[in-house]
């Protein structure tokens, strides 16, 4: 596995840095009638081939997760709304909240395989993930747990 631990400070982050995430910053491109997000090219740092895109969307204050990927590199951009992510080794727990509204929190997340992941809609209104992952879903792949099964504490 190629990925490195996170890079720069991302709005909500806490936790350490776990080995595995990397998170990137993404280019904003302005425009009079909309401004242009960057999510992924094929020679950027977390790219490890291409299985499928996907999008997910998350309902305010809702909860996704636990889920454990075996060979899945995960590649998250939060499309709309903002999302909280938190990770989890085992140990130690990093977690962040990533939306498009801003050049800050308007970052590409790289989760590598073997990590626990959830994540949570922040805000009043409908978010939407887009995941660009290296291989096909393949629910054999993954593993998941309860929402009560580690000790993370949801910030209200």
């Amino acid at each position: 596995m190629k990925i490195s631990p996170g890079n720069g400070n991302v709005h909500g982050l806490s936790g350490g840095k776990l080995r595995g995430v990397m998170l990137t910053s993404l280019k904003r491109i302005p425009s009079p009638r909309g401004a242009v997000l960057r999510a992924m090219r094929a020679s950027d740092p977390g790219y490890e081939g291409f299985g499928e895109a996907y999008f997910s969307q998350v309902l305010p204050g809702c909860i996704k997760g636990w889920k454990r990927h075996r060979r899945m590199t995960l590649n998250l951009v939060v499309a709309a709304g903002a999302i909280r992510f938190v990770l989890h080794d085992g140990v130690d727990f990093q977690s962040m909240v990533l939306s498009p509204e801003s050049s800050e929190t308007h970052k590409r997340l790289t989760v590598g395989p073997g990590l626990w992941m959830a994540f949570r809609g922040e805000g009043d209104s409908v978010s939407t993930l887009l995941n660009i992952a290296n291989i096909p879903h393949d629910p054999d792949e993954a593993e998941n747990r309860d929402v009560e099964a580690f000790s993370w504490q949801w910030p209200c």
